[in-house]
């Protein structure tokens, strides 16, 4: 029997990504675990109200979604500690303007460079609906068929109730390809 815990925000580990938005002419940075996908055509950022890049990401309605890998760590970490309206983070990465206008981390592995369609206000957060206007990975993390491999690219993940980054593991099946049916797995209700 499962206990009833409470009403706890417990779908972790999430991707741990640095989010990038131009400040006039520099880029400001801040770490985000609270990403995801809502749509095949459509990505969420949750940031904190106060956050100093909100105000950026409203101003431009442009933001990167860099992913981090462990290297990028204690950068990541870093940003995702100081507040950009205290300190200048422009110099942290180096960094490139994406097609669209937003800055992208050179060391990130995948980056989506998105145009914000909407915001979503909850108690104390602002949620930013996206829409993806680029997708840049290096070249190391494609397959032949020039497919990202996530088994090269490794994306560190976050979990929010200890503050622990995590690595990815191995492969344990491919989807859709494991038993069909319950008869085949032994029975039905596990």
């Amino acid at each position: 029997m499962k206990k009833n815990v409470g009403s706890l925000l417990a779908l972790y580990p999430t991707p741990v990504t640095v989010i990038g938005a131009m400040n006039g002419e520099k880029p400001t940075w801040t770490l985000v675990a609270h990403v995801g996908i809502i749509g095949h055509d459509r990505v969420l950022v949750s940031l904190a109200a106060p956050h100093f890049i909100n105000g950026r990401i409203k101003e431009t309605k442009k933001l990167s979604i860099n992913l981090v890998n462990e290297e990028m760590l204690p950068y990541v970490d870093y940003v995702g500690s100081v507040s950009g309206a205290k300190t200048d983070k422009s110099a942290v990465f180096a960094y490139d303007l994406g097609d669209a206008g937003a800055p992208v981390i050179r060391s990130s592995p995948l980056t989506l460079e998105c145009s914000v369609e909407d915001v979503y206000n909850t108690p104390n957060f602002e949620s930013f609906i996206c829409t993806i206007d680029n997708t840049y990975v290096a070249e190391e993390h494609l397959n032949e068929k020039g497919k990202i491999d996530y088994d090269t690219l490794k994306p560190v993940l976050f979990e929010f109730p200890t503050y622990q980054y995590l690595k990815t593991g191995e492969v344990i099946g491919k989807c859709l390809t494991l038993k069909k049916t319950p008869e085949e797995v032994g029975g039905g209700r596990k």
